[in-house]
């Protein structure tokens, strides 16, 4: 994991840049079959390679909300814990767009471009972050999100 390397004050300043990317992270039919219990999804395409291989994937894909929710892991490798602050929390997305489907047995990591560091009000920031889940050795991405992130600011 990646130590501390941001203020709330250093951030501000890095508004309109990109902030990290992660390392790669393997999505494999046994983290892809774990969201399906998670989530209760079991749609064929994530968790039948015989039935996933006769369609044009070719083989299973991962939930698209699979990559989505790995976004706070990517985060940390990628910016790590922000000085000063209490906590971070989800606070949503403006946008998602699945782009690309994800095979079983990809690569993926994430990467952040700051948008916007806002104060809202005393001890709270948000940031606005244009996200990114890439995928090894694919030009389209797998998906591209503008989160936002809470930053409690405190001990």
């Amino acid at each position: 994991m990646t130590s501390t390397r941001h203020s709330i004050d250093g951030l501000k300043a890095l508004v309109g840049r990109e902030l990290g990317v992660s390392e790669w992270h393997l999505v494999d039919q046994p983290r892809v079959s774990g969201f399906a219990e998670v989530t209760e999804d079991f749609q064929f395409i994530h968790v039948d390679p015989e039935r996933a291989a006769a369609t044009p994937f070719g083989g299973t894909i991962a939930h698209g909300f699979l990559p989505l929710s790995m976004l706070s892991v990517f985060f940390m490798e990628a910016v790590g814990e922000i000085s000063g602050t209490a906590m971070s929390m989800n606070y949503g997305f403006d946008s998602v767009r699945f782009l690309s489907p994800v095979p079983t047995g990809s690569l993926i990591r994430g990467r952040f471009l700051l948008e916007d560091c806002a104060e809202r009000k005393a001890s709270q920031w948000r940031l606005s972050m244009k996200s990114t889940v890439e995928i090894e050795g694919k030009e389209t991405p797998a998906l591209v999100a503008n989160w936002l992130v809470m930053l409690l600011v405190g001990d």
